[in-house]
């Protein structure tokens, strides 16, 4: 699909959504002038939620597409949305599945605009954040897009995942991060320590961000709470100034608020992580 063929009702679709949404919750933002408003980036949030991709279209003043699943076509409730918002439907069943999807994100970064990416390749189902693709890193590398770390929070109180119908009037947070430049790597695009080494500070801003525990393992695999491991960000290293620092008490299982669901899954909260963070009190999450 030719990247104007999807997101042609965009204008319209996000004039109805974007008052809709702002009647039915609270949304909130932070950062949001670290999006560039005059060339390509690369959005990259956490993944909590479906409701994510229409969040941060939601808030953003510039149109952002994205790459979806074929399977979307297949449902009557997202067939039609989700393409008017932007989503370009790839199948993944092929085996070039992953270049399709490279070379359709290519093309809206190559005509400056905003592409948006879930580094985590799918929805975080026990609430933690999970070890990022590559993806991100190549497509970056590929077209010389910075990369827009976002960190949503209280997403999975409005729609948990299984969840049928959101819940209305709960509140939600965006934290949009600076923009990680790539072009000191651009000659090293096939170097595979290279590309995690991008992906790997992608989702050491995004855990700042969200305040999310971090998991070394992929969102696909099964994860255990002791496989918790920290990320070591490149700026440390290169001197590129302050970074934010997450207090351990954050990541204290013992004090985490949490939910076992139907099927067995210990999902710990989102609203953990925004009350052990200096957000401003306007901005705590209530499951009121």
């Amino acid at each position: 699909m030719k990247k104007r063929e999807a997101g042609q009702l965009y204008t319209a679709a996000k004039a109805v959504l974007v008052p809709t949404f702002n009647f039915l919750w609270e949304i909130s933002t932070e950062g949001l002038s670290n999006v560039p408003t005059d060339r390509a980036a690369i959005v990259a949030p956490n993944h909590i939620s479906v409701l994510d991709s229409f969040f941060v279209p939601c808030v953003l003043p510039r149109r952002i597409t994205y790459v979806g699943k074929a399977e979307y076509m297949d449902d009557w409730k997202t067939k039609y949305i989700f393409p008017a918002i932007g989503m370009i439907p790839i199948d993944r069943s092929g085996g070039d599945s992953s270049m399709r999807a490279l070379d359709a994100a290519a093309s809206v970064l190559d005509a400056g605009e905003l592409f948006g990416i879930y580094p985590e390749g799918t929805r975080a189902r026990d609430g933690r954040l999970h070890k990022g693709h590559t993806g991100v890193a190549r497509l970056a590398l590929r077209t010389g897009a910075p990369i827009v770390p976002v960190g949503i929070i209280g997403s999975d109180l409005i729609q948990p995942p299984d969840a049928k119908l959101p819940k209305m009037f709960r509140k939600v947070h965006l934290r949009f991060g600076r923009p990680i430049e790539v072009e000191r790597y651009c000659d090293r695009a096939d170097d595979r320590l290279v590309l995690r080494q991008i992906t790997d500070e992608v989702m050491y801003e995004i855990r700042n961000l969200s305040g999310q525990e971090y998991v070394n393992k992929y969102a696909t695999k099964s994860v255990e709470p002791e496989t918790i491991a920290p990320v070591v960000p490149l700026r440390e290293a290169q001197g590129a100034g302050p970074e934010v620092v997450i207090a351990s008490a954050a990541y204290d299982n013992r004090s985490a608020v949490t939910q076992v669901a139907a099927d067995g899954v210990d999902r710990q909260s989102s609203r953990t992580a925004i009350r052990s963070r200096p957000f401003d009190l306007d901005a705590v999450l209530s499951t009121a």
